[in-house]
C-alpha cells in the first residue's frame, strides 16, 4: 500500500517539479536581425523593418533602426522629424510605440522624437531574467544615446522610464536640457514598502510566474490601471504584447516588476538613490503631467511636486499610460518645456 502511494505521489510530483522549472527558467537571449541600414542625423544604423500591425498605427516618415549597445544587445529606436531632440522614454510593459498619439501632436519639421524600447520589451533585444537590473537598463540606454550624440535633449520619462531615463541623462548629463515628468518614481525607499498588490504578487517566486505568466498576462490586464479601460482594447494592448510573445522571451514584464524596490536592501535601491539625488539637483525647464487616476502612481505626485517646486503640473484623469488617454496635454507640456530650454540656452 505504501509502495502504490509513493509511486502516485512520485507521479505527481514529477510533472509539477518540470512543471515550475519551465515556468521559472530564466529565458534566453533573444537578439533581433535587421535589413540594411537606415542613415540618420546621427549616423548610419540597421534598418529593422516593423511588421504590419505596427507599422499601420505609425504616422509616415519614421525611422525604425537597431542600436548595438553591447554584444548581442540591440535597442530598437522609433525616430521621426528633425530639429530639437527629444527622447520619449516609456516603461512596463509596454514600447516606444507608446508615445505614437504624442508624436501625431508634435510638430516634427521642429522636433526630432527618440522613442527607443527597453530591454526585454518591443522589438529590443530580450535577456535572461537575472540581466534585467536597474543598472544595467540604465547603462544600456545610456550607450544608445551616446551612440546618437543628440546635444540638448528634452527628456520625457514614464513608469521604469523616469529611473531609467533619468538615469541614462545622469550618466551624461550635458545631454539633459528640459523634461516632462509622467506617472513614475525615482525616490529609494528608506524602509520596507510594496508599490502595489501586483508588484507584491510579482515578487513572490513561483506564485509570479504562475499567476503573472501562466494564469493571466500582464499585457491583458494593463487596460485596468487606465482611468478610461476603454482606451486600451485589445488590438492596442497587442502592440505592446506580440513583440513580447512572438520572441520567445516572456521574461521581460516580471522581470521588471521584480525590479522595483521593495526596501533599501533591494538590489535597485543604490542606483535609485543615485538616480534620486541626480533628479534633486537638476534646474532645468521642468513641467509635470500626472494620471489622478492611476491606482499604481498616483500618489506620488505631492513626492514630485516637492522635488520640483517650480514645475508646471497638469492634473488629468488619466490614468497609469497616460499618453494613450492624453496626448494632447502632454505634447503641449513638452512644447512649453522646449520653448523654455532654448531660450534658456541663447
Amino acid at each position: 500500500m505504501m509502495m502504490k502511494l509513493l509511486i502516485g505521489l512520485g507521479i505527481v510530483a514529477i510533472p509539477a517539479i518540470a512543471g515550475i522549472w519551465w515556468m521559472t527558467r530564466e529565458g534566453a537571449l533573444v537578439t533581433p536581425q535587421g535589413s540594411g541600414t537606415v542613415v540618420t542625423a546621427s549616423g548610419t544604423f540597421e534598418s529593422f523593418p516593423l511588421p504590419d500591425y505596427a507599422h499601420e498605427v505609425l504616422p509616415e516618415g519614421y525611422k525604425s533602426y537597431l542600436i548595438e549597445v553591447e554584444p548581442g544587445i540591440k535597442i530598437h529606436m522609433l525616430e521621426a522629424g528633425s530639429g530639437t531632440p527629444v527622447y520619449l522614454q516609456h516603461g512596463n510593459p509596454t514600447n516606444g510605440l507608446l508615445y505614437r498619439k504624442i508624436w501625431k501632436e508634435l510638430p516634427t519639421d521642429r522636433m526630432r522624437l527618440i522613442m527607443p524600447t527597453m530591454v526585454g520589451l518591443g522589438f529590443s533585444t530580450k535577456v535572461p531574467a537575472s540581466q534585467h537590473t536597474l543598472e544595467n537598463h540604465i547603462r544600456w540606454m545610456n550607450a544608445a544615446l551616446r551612440q546618437l550624440d543628440l546635444g540638448g535633449t528634452v527628456y520625457v520619462g514614464q513608469d521604469w522610464g523616469g529611473a531609467v531615463g533619468l538615469g541614462a541623462m545622469m550618466r551624461s548629463p550635458e545631454l539633459l536640457k528640459g523634461m516632462v515628468v509622467l506617472n513614475t518614481g525615482w525616490t529609494a525607499p528608506k524602509e520596507q514598502f510594496q508599490l502595489s498588490r501586483p508588484h507584491a504578487i510579482a515578487a513572490t517566486p513561483i506564485v509570479g510566474e504562475i499567476l503573472l505568466e501562466n494564469v493571466v498576462s500582464v499585457f491583458d490586464r494593463i487596460h485596468e490601471a487606465q482611468g478610461e479601460p476603454a482606451s486600451i482594447p485589445p488590438e492596442v494592448a497587442a502592440l505592446y504584447s506580440r513583440p513580447v510573445r512572438d520572441s520567445g522571451n516572456i521574461k521581460g514584464p516580471l522581470a521588471l516588476m521584480r525590479m522595483v524596490p521593495t526596501g533599501p536592501d533591494h538590489p535597485s535601491s543604490p542606483t535609485m538613490v543615485e538616480v534620486e539625488a541626480y533628479a534633486k539637483s537638476l534646474k532645468v525647464p521642468t513641467e509635470i503631467v500626472w494620471g489622478m487616476r492611476d491606482p499604481i502612481l498616483s500618489r506620488i505626485l505631492p513626492v514630485m511636486t516637492e522635488m520640483f517646486p517650480e514645475a508646471r503640473v497638469t492634473e488629468t484623469q488619466a490614468g497609469h499610460f497616460l499618453q494613450e488617454e492624453v496626448p494632447t496635454e502632454i505634447a503641449e507640456a513638452i512644447e512649453r518645456v522646449a520653448a523654455a530650454a532654448t531660450a534658456a540656452a541663447e
